[in-house]
């Protein structure tokens, strides 16, 4: 069955909700309609007046790596104002929204806590409200499904852009039914419409909805990127390289001073579920090790029903600490009195002190499935599908 989207919904029999309205559009160049025509264009199209545009993180036009500020500019193709989300500020400006009825927000998002699109959805709903401007969410599928929810639940000291609020590092939501979350966690007094999807079941994954995949962001290229992202991400707070700067971002961990073919050993008596890791030689041609040899292991997942990516990475960080106690570490924080970058990506302590052996497996993961446990009951009346 295949899959049709809020945007196609909005376009095809919805459109009297933008009538007479300037709009505002958050979006990306992974909003696209199967026909790989972007949102905006289809929307001008059929005459929606859109008088400004939102880009969140990488830009609206994915022009900028990730954690790269960016500043507000004109759209020289349509003159159209382009406000930053991800620059001196996460929230739309009043200048901005003085320019807007309503908010329309259409952004592909890959199921994982720490993509910092949900944040931006957390803003603009929170500066929307604060505004009196209506916001309209065209609903995408979650391309890991909405099944499975996995990961412990962001601590309140631990929030950040990357942990806006307690949700597990899968929480198996779509953006519209986060929306409906958010509404009530933010207590935002706001006129929110999520348009929604047909023929979307919880089980089905992205390449499973018939839609065009778009890289969501320069190091997402792929559904097999997006289904080992959820946990592997976790490496961003290492000295290990993730993988950026290869074709396999996310797929590939490794440094010049890992045995590759002893990691995938000791990684495959393990015995994970639905996964294999392969001993691999890479040369990033960016960002950490850039242009050095690294050794590490791929990421292949066999059984992706069964792969739980969040539990795996932890293993993996596990694996190679244990094997070069003397040279692998977590990154410190940026800065005096912050938290480090494993706690605001894991949204705990618990994995830190999993790894120095003070906290078991055994605990963790109890603690863990309980989190999950809680999270799959709260988030029950917000579910659309």
């Amino acid at each position: 069955m295949k899959t049709i989207i809020g945007l196609e919904r909005l376009l095809d029999s919805q459109l009297e909700t933008l009538s007479g309205k300037r709009v505002g559009l958050v979006s990306h160049p992974a909003a696209v309609l199967p026909d790989y025509v972007h949102g905006l264009d289809a929307l001008r199209a059929r005459g929606v007046n859109i008088t400004a545009l939102f880009g969140a993180e990488h830009g609206f036009f994915g022009e900028s790596a990730a954690g790269v500020q960016i500043s507000n500019q004109i759209d020289q193709r349509t003159g159209l104002p382009v406000f930053s989300l991800y620059g001196d500020a996460y929230l739309p400006s009043a200048e901005a929204l003085s320019l807007v009825d309503v908010m329309l927000f259409d952004m592909q998002d890959v199921g994982a806590r720490f993509y910092t699109y949900i944040s931006t959805l957390w803003h603009v709903m929170i500066a929307s409200a604060e505004h009196g401007k209506r916001l309209v969410v065209c609903d995408r599928p979650n391309p890991l499904g909405g099944l499975e929810v996995e990961g412990p639940l962001v601590a309140p000291e631990y929030y950040s852009f990357v942990g806006i609020t307690s949700l597990p590092n899968r929480y198996g939501m779509t953006m519209g039914e986060l929306a409906r979350l958010f509404k009530d966690l933010t207590q935002a007094d706001i006129d929110l419409e999520v348009i929604r999807m047909e023929g979307w079941t919880r089980g089905m994954w992205f390449d499973e909805t018939g839609q065009a995949w778009v890289a969501p962001s320069t190091n997402m290229p792929t559904l097999a990127t997006a289904t080992v992202y959820p946990g592997m991400c976790l490496f961003e707070s290492t000295n290990l390289s993730e993988g950026r700067g290869t074709t396999v971002p996310f797929e590939t961990i490794g440094a010049p001073w890992l045995d590759a073919h002893a990691l995938a050993k000791s990684l495959n008596n393990l015995d994970l579920p639905g996964v294999r890791f392969r001993p691999s030689f890479f040369t990033p041609a960016s960002n950490l090790f850039a242009g050095e040899m690294c050794q590490g292991v791929q990421v292949h997942v066999t059984d992706r029903d069964v792969f739980r990516p969040v539990r795996t990475a932890v293993k993996v960080l596990q694996a190679c600490e244990q094997a070069n106690p003397d040279k692998f570490m977590f990154m410190p924080p940026r800065q005096a009195g912050q938290p480090a970058a494993l706690e605001k990506l894991s949204g705990t302590d618990q994995v830190r002190r999993f790894i120095s052996g003070e906290l078991s497996e055994e605990d963790m993961f109890e603690q863990w499935s309980l989190a999950e446990q809680e999270f799959a009951k709260m988030r029950e009346p917000y579910l659309l599908y």
